[in-house]
């Protein structure tokens, strides 16, 4: 019996190793911050994930980084490059060649510092390539409103020039025209293991737009109207559970109330189905998020002053709600600064930490995910950080996701171009 368990250790511990390797790298680098040319504590604070434990360090770039922000990094996890929505960065922390005016808009007259909203740049490998990037991205086209977005659109950036910095060279190419709910860029690995779904949905509605992103082509965009028309207002995020297997939009509202919808995702066919509609009270901001656990099952939902968990595995999601933290009233540094609840990420290190959403020293953390109820374990304002950030938790997919042929589509050839893990 000795002998089995131990084997048995061994075995759990090589594939405890695999799933840890895989989840580096890629999405090793988060940026938070303000640039620091205003001084402390203005500054930006980098966490990296590549040793296993959350490494948190101070670092001094130029670039503002408000609630719009993605990045990638190598299989190493040195990182490429980074936006913040207004423009893309190298490296060496400069300019791109070629990566500025992205997303061109009138909203940089009330926000010129940063782009800042959840999920309007998404970055994703060209499949089949080592060396080709795309970034989606999308801004703010009615400001001063600042709800809606007329375009979705595409710049490709190859990373073989300007000795490995990189550069764009296509910007601004519009892949989806029309009324676009501003930001809630999320994409989902195809079932092929290689392509990707890109989702971006249609403002006061119930039709998302689908991009089906191949080696070399990129098709669509397809629409599929399904669940509950959303306002206009409406504020929040989208993600996909890891594994790909759903699909939740929440979208908060500070003049009404908000909701949840959840769906099933074929990730062979792009389609949505089995619709959950979850009521969710009225948030006392204008904005919140969501975030899956590493297994799939629960989804968390931040609500300003509330954070709740679902369990996906339940015949009645809505039933399944739980109140798992409500805001302590704790401020960061002081009044009016509140450690709210407003953008999750399921981190590398298998946590989901929860920006503020405001410009606080701190992060929340929820330290097991995975498990139901307050087992999960919300520390709020756990993480102390050496600066000021708003936000700007980066937009990452699920790099990671395998191949899943049960569903009717044949895997894609394996290749060793990836920059990551395939």
């Amino acid at each position: 019996m000795n002998i089995k368990l131990t084997c048995l250790l061994i075995i759990l511990g090589i594939a405890s190793i695999e799933v840890y390797s895989q989840n580096n790298g890629v999405t090793n680098n988060w940026i938070l911050g303000y640039g620091s040319y205003a001084g402390y504590p203005n500054g930006h604070t980098r966490i990296e994930f590549i040793g296993g434990m959350p490494q948190i360090t101070s670092d001094s770039l130029e670039m503002d980084i408000f609630r719009t922000s993605a990045n990638i990094s190598d299989a190493q996890g040195n990182l490429l490059f980074y936006t913040n929505g207004y423009y893309i960065a190298d490296a060496t922390n400069d300019t791109m060649q070629n990566g500025n005016n992205i997303s061109p808009t009138g909203a940089t007259v009330l926000q010129p510092e940063a782009l800042n909203i959840p999920q309007a740049c998404l970055i994703l490998p060209k499949p089949g390539s080592n060396s080709i990037y795309y970034v989606f991205h999308n801004t703010v086209d009615n400001s001063p409103q600042y709800s809606l977005s007329y375009y979705l659109y595409m710049s490709t950036i190859d990373m073989s020039l300007n000795n490995g910095l990189g550069a764009v060279t296509s910007k601004n190419v519009v892949m989806i025209q029309d009324s676009l709910n501003a930001g809630k860029i999320t994409a989902c690995k195809h079932a092929n293991g290689r392509d990707w779904w890109v989702l971006a949905q249609r403002a006061n509605s119930n039709i998302y737009y689908k991009l089906l992103i191949s080696t070399n082509v990129i098709l669509g965009p397809y629409s599929q109207a399904i669940g509950s028309p959303r306002n206009i207002m409406n504020f929040g995020m989208t993600g996909f559970s890891p594994d790909g297997t759903k699909f939740a939009f929440f979208y908060a509202n500070y003049v009404a109330a908000g909701g949840l919808d959840v769906y099933d995702f074929n990730r062979c066919t792009g389609q949505l189905s089995n619709p959950t509609h979850i009521y969710i009270p009225q948030s006392n901001g204008k904005s919140g998020g969501l975030a899956f656990s590493g297994n799939s099952r629960y989804l968390y939902c931040a609500n300003i002053e509330q954070l709740y968990q679902f369990d996906m595995a339940s015949t009645n999601i809505a039933a399944s709600q739980q109140t798992v933290a409500v805001w302590d009233s704790f401020y960061s540094p002081s009044p009016p600064f509140a450690t709210l609840f407003e953008m999750p990420l399921l981190a590398p290190d298998g946590k989901i930490y929860i920006s503020t959403g405001n410009s606080t020293f701190h992060l929340h953390v929820i330290n097991n995910p995975d498990s139901a109820g307050l087992a999960c374990d919300v520390q709020q304002h756990a993480i102390q950080l050496p600066h000021y950030y708003v936000n700007g938790l980066p937009n990452h997919p699920n790099y990671f996701l395998k191949c899943d042929s049960t569903l009717g589509c044949l895997c894609a050839p394996t290749t060793n171009l990836t920059p990551y893990p395939s």
